[in-house]
């Protein structure tokens, strides 16, 4: 049987598991790997940061579904990987990170750029090993693919370079298998919710990521509960759209519709739902919780019942025991909720007199320009508070940011990933000025890999967010100031298409050019510094802390700052 290089079985094992495309920048001990690539079906995709690379190999990966692979040079290139290793990790996304090596002759003898992938990555992936001879190669491939697609998550291929050049024959026929099961509880069980749910008065159902294609059952459920449905913000793009029962988001980027749903329900069940902030949930209901994985099951918050399902064959067992109830009127309360809820964020996305522009306005606008099958993604800080809020979704859109990792500057390089894998969709990213900052290089990549990206900068000079954080804790806002370029200008030098906007009057034009323009684009649009990120319920300690701050701030001969705050949040 004729021989193979290690490095073309690896990547043939990889092309037959679904990846298209491979994310990195070649160097020294990967050169044999991006060979075999250039042979191959899978695209190679040139970034200018590895960590890019990973958050648009994540991005790919989480929207698609799909198997996607990035690839970096031994010790800095592959350490550059771990951020966006962790983000795509959070986010279960089945992603593969060949993380090349120096020969294995010197491994364990502090050789330059050696590096222990295995002891770093170890705590961030679902599979991490080695590759030691030329026969394993297949094997550890495999394995690193399949636990990857089963288990959601980042699998490490750590690969020494003359492991990589070396051949050995094709005869070990490792393939990887994808099943798929239907979890759901027992018919005990499923009695067992039903009769809870027959017992409430006040039912409301808090739905997560887990109700992803079950939205038509859900919409039943509610309707035969008469229940309100709230949903988490990474529930959004799969809950909110044709669903007369939605009230929203809870949680500090929720809102009060979604927040006095959970707060005053007497009944609540759980779909999908890992949401991590104990005191957004009930404290006198019963809760009902339904997950895929049983360690889940009330960690979060105590439960009275909890069950091991998916959602979807969950509800379709469930619903034939589910008597359609009359009562309706916590339904009706909770509708009146939403009704004065949908009518603050219409208030918020306004335009107003004069050349201040909020961001929630421009966020508004890039709603209502964009196709409807636009795909969204947010820096982590305020755009993401203000994509959950203001981009409206419909069983075609699909937003995404860093709701568990909490990272900065992921927005732009995500869109590259979404973008290389949907040409035919129009991709927007609503990155912060400090966000954006951080891995500008990348901008080169839709260049140079023609992927049409629209950035939008949200441009207020600031760390917005943790200077709001540093305010609500009382505290001056220190150290949040940027020194902002022109995005605009620096955009055109790069290829884009650029344009800076101050003045709200000429936005709206100036939205639907950058959005028009057929190749990338970015739109630097100086927003409200002073804006304010308003929780569902506001607490008296964080009234009493903005005072306290208002008042140091004062003291610190900083009485515009406040003036600004106040008027541009309160007196509007």
């Amino acid at each position: 049987m004729a021989s193979k290089k290690v490095a073309d079985i690896v990547i043939q094992t990889l092309q037959e598991a679904g990846v298209r495309n491979c994310y990195g920048i070649v160097g020294d001990t990967l050169n044999h790997v991006t060979d075999a690539i250039s042979r191959s079906e899978i695209e190679w995709v040139h970034v200018r940061h590895e960590e890019a690379a990973a958050f648009a190999a994540g991005a790919e990966s989480f929207i698609s579904g799909r198997l996607t692979a990035c690839a970096g040079s031994c010790g800095p290139g592959g350490l550059h990987f771990i951020n966006g290793i962790f983000e795509a990790q959070r986010n279960s996304a089945p992603m593969v990170l060949i993380a090349s090596q120096i020969v294995t002759s010197e491994l364990g003898m502090d050789f330059p750029q050696e590096v222990d992938f295995k002891a770093i990555y170890g705590s961030c992936t679902v599979f991490c090993e080695q590759v030691y001879t030329p026969e394993q190669a297949r094997r550890v491939t495999t394995l690193a693919a399949q636990t990857a697609l089963n288990e959601g998550g980042v699998a490490v291929i750590i690969l020494p370079s003359d492991i990589s050049s070396a051949e050995v024959k094709n005869d070990r026929p490792f393939s990887v298998h994808q099943p798929r099961p239907v979890l759901q509880p027992s018919p005990d069980e499923l009695a067992g919710i039903a009769d809870m749910l027959a017992q409430g008065k006040k039912i409301a159902i808090y739905a997560g990521f887990g109700c992803e294609g079950a939205h038509d059952e859900l919409i039943e459920l509610a309707q035969r509960l008469k229940a309100p449905i709230a949903h988490t913000s990474r529930a959004k793009d799969f809950v909110e759209y044709d669903n007369p029962y939605n009230m929203g988001m809870t949680g500090v980027f929720g809102v009060e519709s979604g927040y006095h749903a959970m707060m005053e329900c007497d009944t609540l069940l759980l779909l999908g739902a890992d949401f991590a902030w104990g005191q957004f949930y009930p404290q006198n209901a019963k809760v009902i919780q339904v997950d895929r994985k049983g360690a889940h099951l009330g960690r979060r918050h105590p439960i009275d019942l909890g069950v091991v399902g998916d959602v979807l064959p969950t509800l379709q067992a469930l619903l034939p025991l589910v008597a359609e109830r009359t009562e309706h009127s916590f339904l009706e309360d909770c509708l009146k909720v939403r009704q004065k809820t949908l009518k603050t964020l219409a208030h918020d996305q306004r335009h107003t007199d004069g050349h201040l522009i909020h961001p929630q306005y421009l966020t508004h606008l890039l709603d209502k320009h964009a196709t409807e099958d636009a795909l969204f993604t947010a820096d982590g800080g305020s755009p993401m508070v203000w994509i959950l809020r203001h981009i409206n979704t419909n069983g075609q859109r699909r937003t995404l940011t860093s709701l568990r990792h909490g990272t900065m500057a992921n927005a732009m390089p995500q869109a590259l990933g979404l973008q290389k894998a949907y040409p035919q969709r129009q991709v927007i990213s609503l990155s912060g000025d400090g966000g954006l900052a951080m891995l500008m290089g990348d901008l080169l990549t839709a260049v140079q890999e023609k992927l049409p990206i629209k950035v939008v900068v949200f441009n207020n000079s600031s760390l917005n967010f943790v200077q709001i954080e540093q305010k609500v804790e009382g505290l001056l806002d220190n150290f949040t100031s940027l020194h902002n370029p022109d995005f605009a200008k620096l955009a055109e030098v790069m290829g884009f298409y650029g344009e800076q906007v101050s003045d709200g009057a000429s936005l709206e034009r100036a939205v639907q050019r950058f959005l028009n323009h057929p190749g990338p684009a970015l739109l630097d649009v100086k927003v409200n510094p002073e804006e304010l990120v308003m929780p569902p319920k506001i607490e008296f300690s964080q009234v009493s802390n903005m005072a306290l701050y208002s008042a140091k701030a004062m003291l610190n001969g900083r009485a515009d700052d406040v003036a600004h705050m106040l008027v541009d949040n309160f007196i509007k």
